[in-house]
Order: structure tokens, then sequence, then C-alpha cells
């Protein structure tokens, strides 16, 4: 059985359905996993203090890689270039168990039936209002008001104190933020084609990258 601290990076491919035993229609997203390279290994007792494993995931041309990532991967002994490379925490018995080189694929983490933790980047939805981006209602569309139908009203005070507060609701860049969804249930797991059927959606467009995860809270 797979460590409950363990996850994998992979690329979000689209939403199907699958029909279940009991005639039941489950909205799905394929993510695709492949293979992930492990770069590097941190382990509690080392000058990182925590326990985690750096993984490499994806292809493309080496000349387009800084010469810090070209690096690490000729440590790790990786030849060409990756697509992403990101950090995930796991337990230390679980880092004891891998190498700096090791593949690691979706059937060595995942199983049909388990809860996991999606992590993405949610889709840009570029410059909006405070109707669209936090749902207010907006201002009382009768006789009298002009020009202010879709304002956010008040954003401080005029004496104390005398500053717009932070983390005020207001018009801004919507989206394109680090989303995580959690408690996805493991629907299918195909290791022939590396893909995982999660039910339910997950952050970012077709083609993004995601980062899979055993569920915390589950």
């Amino acid at each position: 059985m797979a460590n409950e601290m363990m996850g994998l990076l992979g690329r979000k491919i689209g939403m199907t359905q699958i029909f279940a035993d009991d005639g039941k229609v489950l909205p799905c997203t394929v993510i695709e996993v492949g293979t992930n390279t492990v770069l590097r290994v941190k382990r509690a007792e080392s000058a990182d203090g925590y326990s985690a494993l750096q993984l490499a995931f994806g292809t493309q041309k080496p000349q387009r890689l800084t010469k810090a990532d070209l690096g690490q991967l000729a440590k790790a002994g990786v030849e060409g270039g990756v697509r992403v490379i990101r950090e995930v925490r796991v337990s230390e018995d679980e880092a004891a168990k891998h190498e700096v080189g090791a593949k690691i694929g979706a059937a060595d983490v995942f199983e049909e039936g388990k809860r996991v933790d999606v992590i993405g980047t949610s889709k840009g939805c570029g410059f909006a209002g405070v109707m669209k981006r936090y749902n207010f209602a907006g201002f009382i569309r009768s006789h009298g008001t002009h020009e202010f139908f879709r304002h956010g009203g008040s954003i401080g005070t005029r004496l104390t104190p005398g500053f717009t507060l932070k983390g005020k609701k207001m018009p801004g860049h919507m989206g394109n933020e680090r989303t995580t969804i959690q408690n996805l249930k493991v629907v299918r797991v195909d290791t022939e084609r590396s893909l995982v059927f999660v039910m339910g959606g997950v952050p970012g467009p077709n083609g993004g990258f995601v980062t899979v995860r055993h569920a915390v809270k589950a």
C-alpha cells in the first residue's frame, strides 16, 4: 500500500465520464501522470531540515532551460530537458525509499478508491470588477443613480484609520492563482497509458500542469 504522504506531477488532459457498476455516470478529470524522475531527495536529518522529493516531469528542448536546471539534471543523470521541476513533501519513511534518478509511475503511488488533492493554477480571467470577482450585488438601480451600478461602494474612512485596509475586496486580476481541490476520489488508474481518473474538476486549463498528492484531510 502506498504511503499516505506522496504525490506526483502530471498534466491535465480534460474531462470525460465513466459509468459505475450501478449505472451512475461519474464526471471525471483525466490526468496524465507519466513517469516522474527523482532529481533530489531531501531528508530531515540533513541540512534541508525536512523530507521531500524533487521531481521532474515532461520533456522539452534542453536549450530552453537555465544552466542551474541543466546542472541539476546532469547531477541526477537525466538526459535532455524536462518541462516541470517541483518539490513534493513526503514523510521520512517515504523519502528513504527513493534514490536520485529513480522513476516513479502512477501505479506506484495511486490506488482506485483512494482520495487525493490536486494542486494547479486556475484559469486567468484578466481584470475583473467586484461583481464578477467577488459576486457583489451592485448598487440600487433606481431613479437618481448615475454611473454607479457596478461599483464596490466605500473602500475606507475619512478620518480613522484614514487609509484603505489591506485585503479589501476591490477590482483586480482574477484567477491565475495556485488552487487546491481536496478529497477527490480516484475512480480509475490506467497503468498502460499512465493516466489517473479523478472524480470532479481540477484547477487550470486542459494541458496545464498539476500536482496530485494523497489527500491530507482524507
